[in-house]
């Protein structure tokens, strides 16, 4: 008998290998937000519905979907020889770093299969390093390999899937994974995002290039931007955009640095309002995706709040709470 996705469970997806990505004191991107994130969801009464996975590392054939193999060498190189940094001194490495990185790019393959074959109804994978802002060849805001892009590209060559739907609503618009898509029509890549702010991209005139003009949507959010001005941004343009682009699975770039608590930015928006997000997405996805959504986790840098909005966020995802 088939078993419907309402009945299925939501894939929670952690390694305490992603702990090892050693950023050293003082760095925002540090372990701890994982594990303040792991014990409020222990302290939410529904947490042991959730399906727990483990990932492995992916092959490396996957991570050339997105970057060139001279940068994943380089990046292996690097944390092997025990540099302080790669590329950019925000992105701080550690000699297990690449395998952390390795790792986290495989989460998302872990839960596309998971999601394929009936395992979960929808999934969330609370990983580190953070991808979206990693480019082609070269590492970015404290991103090594583009966890999004990879899983997919695994979506449609594992599985065949034509229109796959990105939604980021990090605080930083994610440039590298705009990049990997912008020139593909079979992606749809949503931001909204602070702008102007790190990293200096996201205008709302970047909308694509070439046969994949028009399959890019930056939706520029000002410097103490509310949940109302997020809201009027989904019904105005995110929701229709997604509607009319039909996708067959959404994903999420789930940063919570927009959170009016968070230190490395200037929005406003409380938690409430990632709950609401969420429920928007699932509703696009029921719709057009068979109820299909995957989400990893991006950006969140204060400690509390992050694990909160990961709660609200699984709790909605998983049907323990409402939006």
């Amino acid at each position: 008998m088939l078993t419907t996705p309402s009945l299925l469970p939501t894939g929670l997806l952690y390694d305490p290998l992603f702990l090892a990505h050693d950023t050293g004191a003082g760095h925002p991107e540090r372990p701890a937000r994982l594990t303040a994130a792991r014990a409020e969801l222990a302290r939410q009464p529904w947490h042991t519905q959730l399906r727990t996975l483990t990932a492995e590392p992916p092959d490396l054939s996957w991570l050339e979907t997105t970057h060139r193999l001279a940068y994943i060498q380089r990046a292996a190189q690097a944390c092997a020889q025990g540099a302080p940094f790669l590329d950019t001194p925000d992105v701080a490495i550690s000699a297990q770093s690449f395998d952390a990185a390795l790792l986290a790019a495989g989460a998302g393959l872990r839960l596309a299969d998971a999601l394929m074959s009936g395992e979960i109804r929808n999934g969330f994978g609370l990983v580190r390093p953070p991808g979206h802002h990693a480019e082609t060849a070269a590492a970015l805001g404290f991103c090594l390999f583009n966890n999004v892009a990879i899983l997919a590209r695994y979506l449609q060559r594992q599985y065949g899937l034509d229109k796959v739907a990105i939604l980021d609503w990090d605080v930083h618009h994610g440039n590298g994974t705009q990049h990997s898509f912008e020139s593909d029509p079979s992606v749809l890549y949503v931001s909204l995002h602070q702008y102007p702010y790190y990293p200096g991209t996201g205008g709302a005139a970047e909308t694509g290039q070439g046969a994949g003009s028009g399959a890019t949507l930056n939706c520029p959010m000002a410097a103490g931007a509310t949940d109302a001005d997020y809201e009027a941004a989904f019904h105005a343009r995110v929701l229709p955009a997604l509607t009319q682009f039909q996708p067959e699975v959404v994903l999420i770039s789930a940063g919570f640095d927009a959170h009016r608590d968070d230190p490395l930015a200037a929005v406003n928006l409380s938690t409430d309002c990632y709950g609401w997000m969420t429920a928007r997405v699932m509703e696009v996805a029921a719709l057009h995706a068979g109820g299909r959504v995957l989400s990893l986790l991006e950006g969140g840098y204060h400690l509390q709040r992050t694990g909160e909005c990961i709660a609200r966020h699984l709790g909605v995802l998983s049907g323990a709470l409402s939006a």
